[in-house]
């Protein structure tokens, strides 16, 4: 399916209700597609783990608009299925089709942080490109400042 609010209306003909009813984990199942706009990004949800994750960010079953309780397992399920073939995929399924890099496999501990040398601003825009924080601004200098003053 192309979008979450097809699942939420499949999910209200099969369940009852009407599709806002389901939006949100339909909608919370797909947010990965915002890293990654391909079909890949269903690596992280699409799964036996994910629709557990769903069971307790959600809770244990929602009651639609029709009055009726249904399982969010039920609505995850039938999410997966209709983006996986009718399958559900475990994680390891997910995952062992990865290819391995080397910087996935070769941990490091960094006991001896860099200084910040020049314009503050353009070191933290050169991690972030270096793919060595995902911090804002602001945060990145609290961190570095710290690192600082515990040396």
């Amino acid at each position: 399916m192309a979008h979450p609010l097809h699942h939420a209306q499949s999910s209200a003909r099969r369940f009852g209700g009407e599709p806002e009813d389901y939006q949100a984990i339909h909608d919370w199942f797909d947010a990965t597609k915002e890293h990654m706009a391909f079909f890949t990004h269903r690596a992280v949800r699409h799964n036996t783990m994910g629709i557990f994750e769903a069971e307790r960010l959600f809770g244990t079953a929602i009651i639609n608009s029709a009055g009726r309780t249904v399982p969010v397992r039920f609505i995850g399920e039938q999410h997966v299925k209709e983006d996986c073939r009718g399958r559900i995929p475990s994680l390891a399924d997910w995952l062992s089709r990865i290819q391995p890099a080397p910087w996935m496999a070769n941990g490091h501990i960094d006991n001896h942080p860099n200084p910040i040398i020049g314009d503050p601003a353009a070191a933290w825009r050169d991690a972030v490109a270096k793919q060595e924080t995902n911090m804002g601004l602001a945060d990145w200098l609290a961190m570095k400042s710290m690192e600082q003053e515990a040396a």
